[in-house]
């Protein structure tokens, strides 16, 4: 009897362009598998090659091909031929007459035949079935994987590509990368209708190609919520880092209808750290990627939303509404906000860093690309913590990695445990006083050059993989106008809003700002995006508490 499929998803393809054959090849197929596999029948070689491209598309499985030999157009040899590019592990079977039976054997060098049919096979029973039966169980028994729903087809060396593969990877989305250069690539490239030209290509679960979507169109594609339910909201949290899912966190569980928006992936700066080993409750560790996983589900299972490649641009205070803006030009409004917007990472400003970002020149841990360093020499540029986790975590795989640091040495800018791991890495090499003066390649980083700050020396070093951490800018352009900021663009709040303890300019209340609160009331800051603040996962968390404990406070009394 036929065995269980590997998947539900899974094909026995019949081809034969005459209609009486074609159904009864079905018919005997579907009595004896159509229990465990999805019979598909086609009446010419092009329809079963469109069929075959649909299934690539979507990711179904396809275990068994039977092919017609005498068919119009496209005999069955010539289809095989152009099935084995699509789904080169399926079982390739030709239906012939008794008459064709030298090209049946000439088939089985031209398109690696598996076995050929004399029609007709009656009884099925002795003439189909043992066939077939021997066949599924040889596919079932291969080494074949499903492919996952999403799969992405791009360059190597290409930033567009790079970014789209960190996209999916943050927003833990599963996918699977192929090269468009490779044969696996191209056979997707094909199925897709595209020549490579314009790349990448994202195939989604329904087996749409998306060719270079922008975030907010692959989000919505691959099952990530863009869109608000609601026009009105308790509070809105502006950004997914530490601080903006603790305060979603605490906001839905003390009942506040809450949106969480954010503009790439929840997480932000922490979300990408490999290891962090300071943190509460975690004596052994945890990624930056799992406590991320843990706390958007805990949001999501208190009732927060959380939209994803949403940008914000603008903040409007209208009577009691608090109302943000999106780049498209909608809005959302609420009692209360908290901005959680975080910082990002500074820009080298070398020469050749622009051109090269994306093509061996990362910035943060880019831990997509890791495993592509291993035996690789590493070069990461800065010297506080999240530099010196990617360090670590580089190391276990890299031959040599060397960080690169302005300052004199470690200790002014790194958590002690840290310095102790990396002092203890044989593999791991700190170059002080030392700054990235230009980066070279064609096409993708070939080479640096470096200067010794003190003596003004330069000398020039092979690297493929730099990956850069140096300081914090924060994303707090767009609240010019509205949102009082220091001189570094940091939001101001509470005490920190006038030297003498007064309310700031244009507050109208009659009591003074709360102490996360912002020159807007019912408009709070948490995290790093404040000013003096701590630059912690630990601290982060505790203001995005805080300051929904102080929204609490606002809501009341207004």
């Amino acid at each position: 009897m036929a065995q269980p499929a590997d998947t539900a998803r899974t094909v026995i393809m019949t081809v034969d362009d005459d209609p009486g054959v074609s159904r009864a090849v079905a018919r005997d197929l579907r009595r004896r598998y159509g229990a465990s596999y999805r019979i598909v029948r086609a009446e010419s070689g092009a329809s079963a090659l469109d069929a075959l491209r649909e299934l690539k598309l979507r990711g179904d499985l396809v275990a068994v091909i039977l092919a017609d030999y005498r068919m119009p157009q496209m005999n069955g040899i010539e289809f095989l031929e152009q099935a084995l590019d699509v789904y080169p592990g399926a079982r390739r079977v030709l239906l012939t007459a008794y008459a064709d039976t030298n090209a049946a054997i000439d088939a089985i060098n031209v398109v690696d035949l598996d076995h050929y049919l004399l029609k007709p096979w009656d009884p099925p029973e002795e003439k189909l079935y043992p066939v077939l039966d021997d066949l599924l169980q040889a596919w079932r028994s291969s080494d074949f994987r499903p492919v996952p729903s999403t799969k992405v087809v791009g360059h190597r060396w290409s930033s567009r590509s790079s970014d789209l593969r960190e996209f999916l990877a943050r927003n833990q989305v599963p996918y699977r990368w192929y090269s468009a250069d490779e044969p696996e690539g191209r056979r997707l490239l094909a199925a897709a209708g595209e020549d490579g030209l314009r790349l990448p290509v994202v195939i989604t679960p329904d087996g749409t190609p998306l060719v270079e979507p922008e975030a907010v169109d692959l989000a919505a594609r691959v099952g990530l919520a863009t869109t608000p339910t609601a026009d009105f909201y308790d509070l809105v949290v502006i950004g997914g880092g530490p601080a903006g899912l603790g305060s979603a966190v605490y906001g839905a569980s003390e009942g506040l209808r809450t949106v969480l928006v954010e503009r790439s992936a929840t997480g932000g700066q922490a979300g990408q750290s490999s290891r962090i080993e300071n943190y509460l409750g975690f004596p052994d560790g945890v990624s930056g990627a799992q406590l991320t996983d843990r706390a958007r589900r805990q949001a999501s299972k208190f009732g927060a939303e959380i939209l994803t490649a949403r940008e914000v641009t603008a903040l409007e205070v209208n009577g009691a509404a608090r109302i943000v803006r999106f780049s498209d030009g909608s809005a959302v409004a609420a009692h209360s906000v908290i901005l959680a917007t975080g910082v990002s990472y500074r820009q080298l400003a070398a020469p050749g860093c622009e051109d090269l970002t994306g093509c061996g020149l990362y910035y943060g841990s880019a831990l997509t690309e890791a495993p592509s360093c291993q035996d690789q020499d590493v070069y990461i540029v800065g010297g506080a913590n999240s530099a010196g986790q990617a360090a670590m975590y580089l190391s276990r795989g890299a031959k040599s990695v060397t960080l690169l640091v302005r300052g004199p040495s470690l200790s002014a800018s790194m958590s002690h445990y840290l310095i102790q791991q990396i002092e203890e890495s044989p593999n791991i090499r700190v170059r002080s006083r030392t700054v990235v003066e230009a980066a070279h390649g064609d096409g993708h980083l070939e080479r640096l050059t470096l200067r010794d700050v003190d003596s003004g020396q330069t000398e020039q070093v092979d690297a493929q993989w730099v990956f850069v951490f140096i300081g914090a800018a924060p994303l707090t352009d767009w609240l010019d106008g509205t949102v009082l900021r220091d001189e570094r663009g940091f939001i101001l709040a509470g005490p920190d809003l006038s030297a003498d303890g007064r309310p700031p300019e244009g507050w109208e209340l009659d009591r003074p700002p709360y102490h996360l609160e912002t020159n807007v009331p019912g408009v709070f800051v948490a995290g790093d995006a404040r000013s003096e603040s701590a630059k912690r996962v630990a601290s982060a968390v505790g203001e995005g508490a805080m300051a929904v404990m102080l929204v609490h406070r606002y809501l009341e009394q207004s």
